[in-house]
């Protein structure tokens, strides 16, 4: 049975085709051996889109790439070119559409529909309902579904909500200290993101550890992050609250922040609330601290030949990581593992030593030698630490296929 899981932003369309068939639940399932394509589709809406597709296996036995410039719409034009190059006689993978099962989206807030669902009416409603939450992920991906039922009616699409993971999180923990109707009756609470990714490390950490009671923290640090302390498989705290806004600073989203100052910055700018929301999703975090730069690979560069606000945004960066990772070791109990995943901490061993720097007390102490250059899966820690520290890259779209096809089970 195959796949076609869908990452959407805006103008953009990104996209894998993976081979569910067989036992995809085993430990050595290999989900990276089961991409049978993968592609992208960017400037959506544009005179000219940008459209990059890999093939694994074509019908001719190899592997074909392809980036290519054409006029694309929208997201159902998207998905239609991606559906004709893999379906092409000769540099496809398949025979004709229909051998694809679903399309699964890794959506992000789907409010009181916390889950993953075959997209119909409510599905769609609820999340609208939401929009205000997440108006640069909602939006999108309601206009891309809606667009999508119309063209092909006979192909199921499936929502896996971003929150679904955090479902398990205890209501002294979820709740925001705010009047009761409003957590009742509009959902104000600490729903927390990154689902799929988390799950994703909290199956693969309990195979590279040989428990199933675990407890672990995940650290998805990228150009989103959040932590999410995990305890036998289960979500018991993260970051992120009622919008993916909160939690560490992001790449240019403010992160924690105290909503009372907004009143001041209004009256000392002279901007709408519309205005100052907006320069904070969109010029807060590294991006506002840093002068400008959003990517982390600039800002250590330029802490590294001594930039001030550099130094300072990877500071506040690495000390928000620490606040919370000290809240989660409290939470758990006890800690077997500190695991680092999504493109920065995948590849930032600045960031790593700075998160785990002066923790030997607690039983954490990281190899540096270990940790210079460490890219892919490995291990950090000393012989001596209590604590494992890992390098776990994720795969979210994995996930999404696996909860997509229990939705289409249960359907």
């Amino acid at each position: 049975m195959l796949i076609l899981v869908a990452n959407l932003g805006s103008t953009s369309f990104k996209y894998k085709l993976l081979d569910m068939s067989g036992d995809f639940e085993s430990a050595n399932a290999s989900p990276d051996s089961r991409v049978l394509a993968r592609g992208a589709v960017d400037r959506i809406g544009e005179p000219i889109s940008q459209c990059e597709v890999i093939v694994t296996q074509s019908h001719q036995g190899e592997t074909f790439r392809e980036e290519t410039q054409m006029p694309v719409p929208d997201h159902g034009v998207a998905v239609q070119a991606c559906l004709d190059q893999l379906t092409h006689p000769e540099n496809g993978c398949l025979t004709e559409a229909n051998e694809v099962a679903a399309i699964g989206f890794k959506a992000v807030h789907g409010g009181r529909k916390s889950g993953t669902f075959v997209v119909d009416d409510e599905v769609l409603e609820a999340m609208d309902e939401m929009s205000a939450a997440a108006p640069a992920h909602n939006p999108p991906y309601i206009a891309a579904m809606k667009l999508l039922r119309q063209r092909f009616p006979e192909l199921p699409l499936v929502a896996a909500f971003e929150t679904e993971f955090h479902d398990t999180i205890s209501p002294e923990r979820r709740t925001y200290a705010i009047p009761a109707e409003w957590t009742r009756e509009m959902q104000i609470q600490k729903w927390g993101f990154h689902g799929s990714s988390h799950r994703f490390i909290a199956e693969r950490a309990a195979e590279v550890l040989g428990r199933d009671d675990a407890k672990i923290i995940s650290c998805h640090l990228g150009g989103s992050s959040s932590l999410t302390a995990i305890d036998s498989g289960k979500s018991i705290m993260t970051t992120m609250g009622m919008t993916p806004q909160t939690g560490v600073p992001q790449n240019n989203r403010v992160g924690d922040f105290d909503a009372f100052a907004i009143p001041l910055i209004m009256e000392r700018t002279s901007q709408s609330l519309e205005e100052v929301l907006k320069t904070l999703a969109s010029q807060g975090g590294l991006k506002g601290l840093s002068g400008g730069m959003a990517d982390l690979r600039d800002i250590e560069s330029a802490a590294s030949e001594g930039n001030a606000d550099a130094k300072l945004a990877l500071g506040v960066y690495t000390e928000e990581i620490r606040r919370h990772l000290g809240g989660m070791m409290v939470a758990l109990g006890r800690l077997d593992a500190i695991v680092f995943t999504g493109g920065i901490g995948e590849n930032s061993d600045v960031v790593r030593a700075a998160v785990c720097a002066g923790l030997e007390g607690f039983g954490i102490e990281l190899d540096a030698s270990k940790n210079d250059g460490m890219r892919g899966e490995g291990s950090l820690h000393t012989e001596s630490s209590k604590t494992q520290i890992l390098v776990l890259p994720t795969n979210e779209e994995w996930i999404v296929a696996k909860r997509s096809l229990r939705a289409l089970a249960a359907q």
